[in-house]
């Protein structure tokens, strides 16, 4: 093939490329000189959730619910959003027709095994309409995690919460999260490999290729040397769960879990299980930062214990403050915080919210030099004694526009807003339940460098499970969680969860022509 034909061939694509997005500009040859405008806002067309494997504790019961706001400039009309069970290949499961899976060795049928795996291909969660949730419940040990999908008019916005009780043992209490979008890069400040403590990391795959992933380890004194090798393979569409205290020898009260996909991507999730202190899920920090907020530690906490990694080369020197309901205070004895790079550093703020809701900030203590991004997490305890609860609320990402917590009850639900800076305006809306009812809205102000706390107001004649969204108004960056209480037998067992930005909304560049592409050199 001569370099005539080879030109003609690559004229030939790149007006057929131009043609392309001149129709998605809608654009015409009239203007093929104008410059590309701005980047506008539109809604996401397609969203991906993944729920990690609840629980595997017979005592245990899981409620899922999902929601998507409604949302203008969205085509009413199309769109789906569901979830469907991943696979655990660490699971042999039987089939019940096939007589060579009957038995184990010894020719005694395994009680788990003989079960049908919960769920089966049956979609679960399936929306009808944008601003009304639904929900389910699951009382199998055997539940099994989640992949979902959302598109079209269910997709900006679109949230799962997956809510667990587990009524008695070592792991007893609430264990809440939202699901979460694949990624290829997680933060965990805040695990542990202490024998008191079981955590685990569940790596979901969504994709149809396997999915090759990186665990490392990080405590007081730098990484955590390994005793077996730390990539794990997770195969299309499964689900794994590494128990952290098998990737090294060293035991670490405190340490911090980076999780990185080689290839593909996957969701993360860390299960920490505490001995006498209950068991909750950890979420992911924040990506690394110069100034880290952790919004939303409870009035009645009777311990806190921060956790702060500095994953760059330089260390890292942080002033703390606790920003309550009137204004930022420094507590005492914790004016300031040195992380040295690749360490983990903790320490314990005791009952520091002294009966006021708070949040902790975490900001540059000064210098000449750059400041240092960290990740960093909290670890929250409620109650005494025998009585304790657990709950782990991470450094989150400001509201950019808005933020949802789906599973809210009757009673129980707390949400904070700190505003870190200026003064911020929010408006915050409960939807229907999911049994029916109407929506509610009502704005607030969060004044600079304070935390509200407040029950978000109730639908209109609601019942069931709803979902509270946050809409970030004008004014400052605001961050939020929302705590979930629901006391059993004296035991004031409670969830925490972040609420970043939903990331609903994206850039979308409007493309013009550029006849110079057929230009031959």
């Amino acid at each position: 093939m001569n370099r005539t034909t080879l030109s003609l061939i690559g004229a030939a694509t790149a007006l057929a490329a131009v043609t392309g997005v001149a129709a998605l500009a809608g654009g015409s040859s009239d203007d093929a000189d104008s410059t590309a405008k701005a980047a506008t806002r539109l809604p996401v067309q397609r969203s991906t959730l993944l729920c990690p494997t609840p629980s595997s504790s017979d005592v245990s019961s899981t409620t899922y619910t999902a929601y998507t706001p409604k949302r203008d400039g969205v085509d009413a009309k199309d769109g789906t959003a569901a979830l469907l069970p991943a696979q655990n290949p660490a699971d042999d499961v039987p089939n019940p027709g096939d007589d060579a899976g009957k038995g184990d060795k010894n020719g005694k049928g395994d009680k788990k095994g003989d079960q049908p795996s919960p769920g089966g291909d049956k979609p679960v969660l399936p929306l009808k309409e944008p601003g009304k949730p639904v929900t389910t419940d699951q009382d199998s040990a055997g539940a099994p995690a989640l992949i979902g999908t959302a598109d079209g008019r269910f997709a900006p916005g679109w949230t799962v919460q997956q809510t667990t009780t587990i009524d008695a043992g070592s792991g007893r209490g609430i264990l809440g999260t939202a699901c979460t979008a694949p990624d290829t890069d997680f933060w965990f400040p805040g695990v542990s490999t202490d024998k008191n403590r079981q955590d685990f990391a569940h790596l979901t795959n969504p994709d149809d290729a396997a999915a090759e992933v990186d665990l490392k380890l990080y405590g007081p004194s730098g990484r955590l040397k390994p005793s077996t090798d730390e990539s794990i393979t997770v195969p299309p569409r499964s689900t794994v769960p590494v128990l952290l205290s098998t990737l090294t020898d060293q035991r670490a009260a405190g340490a911090s879990l980076r999780v990185t996909a080689r290839t593909g991507r996957i969701g993360a999730a860390v299960q920490a299980v505490d001995q006498k202190a209950g068991s909750d899920w950890l979420p992911a920090s924040a990506v690394p930062s110069t100034s880290v907020a952790i919004p939303g530690i409870p009035k009645d906490a009777t311990s806190a214990r921060l956790v702060v990694f500095a994953p760059g080369a330089d260390d890292a020197d942080l002033k703390v403050r606790l920003a309550g309901p009137n204004n930022s205070i420094t507590p005492a004895g914790h004016e300031s915080l040195h992380v040295k790079s690749g360490m983990t550093a903790a320490i314990d703020l005791g009952d520091v919210t002294k009966g006021e809701p708070g949040s902790l900030l975490l900001t540059p203590e000064g210098g000449d030099g750059p400041a240092t991004p960290v990740v960093a997490g909290l670890q929250v305890t409620r109650g005494k004694g025998s009585d304790q609860e657990t709950a782990f609320i991470p450094a989150t990402g400001a509201i950019e526009r808005s933020a949802t917590a789906a599973d809210n009850r009757t009673k129980g639900s707390t949400l904070s807003l700190v505003a870190p800076g200026a003064t911020a305006k929010v408006r915050i809306t409960s939807s229907a339940g999911a049994g029916g009812g109407s929506p509610v809205s009502k704005t607030y102000e969060v004044k600079g460098g304070t935390t509200q706390a407040l029950e978000p107001p109730r639908p209109a004649s609601g019942k069931g499970p709803y979902a509270v969204t946050v809409e970030r108004l004008s004014g400052g960056p605001v961050h939020a969680s929302r705590m979930l209480a629901l006391p059993q037998g004296g035991v004031p067992m409670f969830t925490i969860q972040p609420l970043p930005d939903d990331r609903g909304m994206v850039a979308v560049p409007e493309a013009g022509q550029d006849l110079s592409l057929l230009n031959d050199d």
